[in-house]
């Protein structure tokens, strides 16, 4: 089986207003992605997912884009799909960095592959090791007080157990926004900040400090992306259990992040890895040194979260039953861009057993959705 083409197809769809994110990386009110269609020569089409964000891994709508179609298209051509291995050596000869293209080029293989054989993706990675009904925790951007007392009502009457809560703006506005999270969400709930690196060390361990009677069971990303040490210093001083999402894009991040002693979790996903295999790669680093794994997001479209969700069910070191992920990115958004959208119910989000991914793109519908430049 080789591969014969590759096209790539630029979409904007704004978020609900509801759902409308801000942290200290800013505010995030429309997705500008990348969707990629894959076709082979037996005839078999994959689909793949670039959900960039310019202020999370330098990648853009346009730029994507052109990588792939100037740089890693060409690359690829003629190449087997089935070998995920060599599509990735690859990928990482013709371009450092580039993440999520590089995901979305990788995802359309596994799509491929999965279809072929007749197999769901999480089998193919030696899964099921969970239910396909997968537990998320909330995303709550860093709102006002009124607005964020508003909606922790909500997500506890929708059946939210885990809310993650945005920080690392302004710490007396974060402190307050936590604290009246969990007032209004009661003793029951699980309660995660996150700072996205919007703190220094010293601000992190304040701002931890401060949050004591509020109860916090996890800090997200407390130090800025870089700084394996600051990390280790936050974990130490503070006692909290430490998530590393910003500052872990690869498997030298993650055994940085290791050797430093620096977190209890690190947060992958395809996108930010620049693929599923390697990030089976840093779960299976992790669960070596006995470091847990959970799936983050960067509020995925339906393409994505079906490899996010296939990854959690796949590897065993998810460990999303005591640190829940996020995998809801569907929902932030006013369209779907499949026309088998996956089930998501309050925090479940449910897998199909369907061959690769399990969501077939509306391709006819994405040719109306192009961004604008």
């Amino acid at each position: 089986m080789k591969i014969t083409s590759i096209e790539t197809f630029p979409v904007r769809v704004p978020l609900v207003p509801s759902h409308r994110m801000i942290s200290a990386l800013g505010r995030h009110e429309v997705s500008q992605y990348v969707l990629t269609r894959m076709e082979t020569d037996t005839g078999v089409v994959g689909a793949g997912e670039a959900t960039v964000l310019p202020r999370w891994s330098g990648e853009t709508v346009w730029g994507a884009k052109a990588i792939i179609d100037e740089v890693f298209a060409p690359g690829l051509i003629g190449v087997d799909p089935e070998d995920i291995e060599e599509v990735d050596r690859i990928l990482d000869q013709l371009s450092v960095g580039n993440w999520f293209a590089k995901s979305a080029l990788e995802m359309a293989c596994w799509d491929v592959v999965g279809k072929t054989k007749g197999k769901p993706i999480y089998e193919l990675l030696g899964g099921p090791h969970r239910s396909t009904a997968i537990r998320c925790r909330f995303s709550m951007g860093a709102y006002d007080p009124d607005r964020a007392r508003k909606r922790t009502a909500e997500l506890v009457r929708d059946g939210f157990t885990t809310i993650k809560v945005k920080v690392g703006t302004n710490l007396d506005e974060d402190v307050e926004r936590v604290r009246i999270v969990r007032e209004v969400a009661g003793d029951e709930i699980d309660l995660v900040i996150d700072a996205n690196g919007g703190f220094d060390t010293r601000t992190a361990i304040e701002a931890a400090r401060q949050l004591e009677d509020a109860r916090v069971s996890l800090f997200e990303q407390p130090t800025p992306r870089g700084d394996f040490q600051g990390l280790a210093d936050v974990r130490r001083e503070t006692g909290l259990t430490i998530m590393a999402d910003d500052i872990c894009f690869d498997y030298n991040d993650a055994l940085e992040c290791i050797r430093a002693d620096a977190c209890d979790v690190i947060s992958i996903y395809p996108g930010k890895n620049g693929g599923i295999r390697k990030s089976q790669r840093i779960a299976e680093l992790a669960a070596e040194n006995g470091v847990a794994c959970s799936i983050g997001s960067n509020l995925e479209l339906d393409v994505a979260s079906a490899a996010m969700g296939h990854l959690v069910v796949g590897c065993q070191n998810l460990q999303v039953e005591q640190y829940p992920g996020d995998i809801l990115g569907p929902i932030y958004h006013e369209r779907r861009v499949v026309t088998d959208p996956l089930s998501i119910a309050g925090p479940i989000i449910e897998l199909n057993d369907s061959p690769g991914l399990g969501v077939t793109v509306d391709w006819d519908m994405i040719r109306t959705l192009w961004a604008k430049p």
